[in-house]
């Protein structure tokens, strides 16, 4: 009959990794801890920015092109750091502003463009920060923890060879509790890989609802209307009082 195993406990296990190994591996196990926290807090962090951006953007297509005017659009996007309501002001700013100086040199619409897209980038830069650290922990992870592995492995043998024993029993144990370094930087790796690669495919939706908008501001303040998505020119309110002339 075979012996029952239910209520065994077990003796190899993480408590009984960090209990007896040594420097190295609990170096490396605080390691791979660190990146886990860092991915995660990368991984969540960015998602509420998304969300937020994302939010921000039914705010314009719902408030802010049925404005009166571009005061009071701008006006309706609220909440903290709108990336919408930076790009609006730093479009009105860079056509108000247009006259004087070294400025008179480059044409009103290549000033604004420069403008609206700076900011565009800005937030697109924005939004890629932190990214490398996700990228850095999927790739580097497993490769941590198969020093693991490999220095707890080498030091397993050293012990049974020490100990003149190589039953099953004495060989088991070590080895197994070896592997569990391989298995943790896979856990710390595959959510950092697949958070990176969720969070890119984001970006780039995010990135180009930021250029239509910029390019429908480009429209309306060089021309006065919106061009919409079938490319016919929409006429749009006026610009607040105090506005660029455009010449």
């Amino acid at each position: 009959m075979a012996p029952n195993t239910e209520n065994v406990e077990n003796p190899f296990g993480l408590a009984q990794l960090w209990a007896t190994s040594g420097v190295v591996i609990k170096a490396t196990l605080v390691v791979l801890i660190i990146m886990s926290l860092a991915s995660w807090y990368v991984i969540l962090t960015k998602l509420w920015d998304q969300r937020r951006i994302r939010k921000s953007y039914k705010e314009v297509e719902k408030n802010f092109w049925i404005a009166g005017n571009l005061r009071d659009g701008i006006a309706k996007l609220t909440g903290k750091d709108n990336a919408f309501r930076m790009i609006a002001e730093d479009g009105v700013r860079a056509a108000q502003h247009h006259e004087g100086r070294l400025t008179d040199q480059i044409p009103l619409h290549e000033w604004i463009t420069a403008s609206l897209y700076r900011s565009v980038d800005s937030v697109s830069n924005r939004l890629q920060n932190g990214l490398a650290i996700l990228a850095t922990t999927g790739s580097v992870s497993p490769f941590i923890g198969l020093f693991g592995t490999v220095w707890g492995i080498y030091n397993a043998l050293i012990a049974i060879s020490m100990e003149g024993q190589a039953s099953l029993d004495k060989t088991a144990g070590p080895i197994g509790e070896a592997l569990i370094m391989t298995a943790i930087g896979l856990f710390v790796a595959v959510p950092a890989v697949m958070g990176y690669n969720w969070l890119l495919r984001r970006n780039k939706d995010i990135n180009e609802k930021l250029r239509y908008f910029a390019a429908d501001m480009h429209s309306y303040l060089v021309s006065g209307a919106r061009v919409d998505s079938g490319g016919a020119p929409a006429a749009r309110p006026a610009p607040a009082a105090g506005s660029a002339a455009r010449k």
